[in-house]
Order: structure tokens, then C-alpha cells, then sequence
């Protein structure tokens, strides 16, 4: 595999969570919630000046009712396990999509954000461990007649293609809910 790429992927498997051991048992205002996403994910921001979380977007997502209303303005450990999953969702989805998968799954009350949380973060460990092996033998020294640039063309070609399949068959999942 391409060193380049061998070492940009190594670069996201190692990008940190915020694990179930990291949401404080507490509640916790929303600066304390920014701050918390921040020292835990702030690693997985593309630019510097980027934004994981900020107020506008939890009160967005309140007034979309994607996040259940803080309680006297703090939010539980639960709002943060949702929150976290609105930030991961929110790499491929739409934010209306989030909406629909949340309030025809998340917000039953049979429905268990922490087990699901948990089990979402010990399936990513795996799947990034899937995915470094699907890419190294997928990208091994090709022997093609392409120059770097074509190449580079051609593995984000790639890339974006497998992306775009997850993607659409998750649209599809939610498409196919029931609110």
C-alpha cells in the first residue's frame, strides 16, 4: 500500500472517541458539553478552525427535536450519547435523515442510547480494523501504468465510490422506517 495512504489512514484509526467512561455521570451545562466534545474528538477536525459541536447547533438540533430539551439548562450523560451520535451521522447524512432515524428509533422508550453507544463504539473499533485491511489489499502496490496523479484520482475515485454505497444503503434503511 501507498506509504502515503498507509499513514493518512493510521492518522484516522487513531483518532480518539468519546468513550462511555468519558460522559461524566453528571449533568452538564452546554459550554461544559462543547469542551468535552472538543478535548475528546478535536483531533478528528479536518482544519483547526473547525467546529465539532457549538450552541448553535445543539439548539438546533433541540428545535428540530433530533435532541431531546436539556433539563434546566443541563444536558445528561444520555444528551451527550446522543449528541455523539448526531456528530458521527452527521458526516454522511442529512440532517432531516437524522431526524427520521432518531425519532423512529432512538426516541422509543424501549430504545437504549447507551447500549446502543456502547455497541456503536465497539463495532467502529472493528470496522476500522476491517477497513485497514480491506484498503491495504485493495490499494497494494498497484502495478498500473497510471502517473501519482492519476493514481491519487483513481484511489479517491475509489474511495468516494465505497463511501457512496454505504451511504445510499443507510439512506435506504431510513427510508424504509416507520416513525
Amino acid at each position: 500500500m501507498n506509504d502515503q495512504i498507509e499513514q493518512l489512514l493510521t492518522q484516522i484509526i487513531e483518532q480518539s472517541d468519546i468513550e462511555i467512561t468519558d460522559i461524566p455521570k453528571i449533568d452538564l451545562y452546554m459550554d461544559q458539553v462543547i469542551t468535552l466534545f472538543d478535548s475528546n474528538v478535536g483531533t478528528s477536525k479536518r482544519y483547526p478552525e473547525d467546529k465539532l459541536l457549538t450552541k448553535t447547533m445543539i439548539n438546533n438540533y433541540t428545535k428540530d427535536k433530533i435532541l431531546m430539551p436539556a433539563k434546566n439548562k443541563k444536558y445528561t450523560p444520555e444528551h451527550i450519547a446522543q449528541m455523539a451520535l448526531i456528530y458521527h451521522l452527521k458526516q454522511s447524512l442529512q440532517i432531516g435523515d437524522i431526524k427520521n432515524l432518531f425519532q423512529a428509533t432512538l426516541h422509543h422508550k424501549d430504545v437504549n442510547v447507551w447500549a446502543v453507544y456502547e455497541q456503536f463504539l465497539a463495532n467502529k473499533k472493528v470496522q476500522l480494523s476491517n477497513t485497514n485491511e480491506q484498503i491495504k489489499t485493495q490499494f497494494a502496490d498497484d502495478e498500473s501504468k497510471l502517473n501519482p496523479k492519476e493514481q491519487t484520482l483513481l484511489t479517491v475515485l475509489s474511495l468516494i465510490q465505497q463511501a457512496n454505497t454505504y451511504k445510499r444503503l443507510a439512506e435506504k434503511l431510513i427510508d424504509q422506517l416507520d416513525n
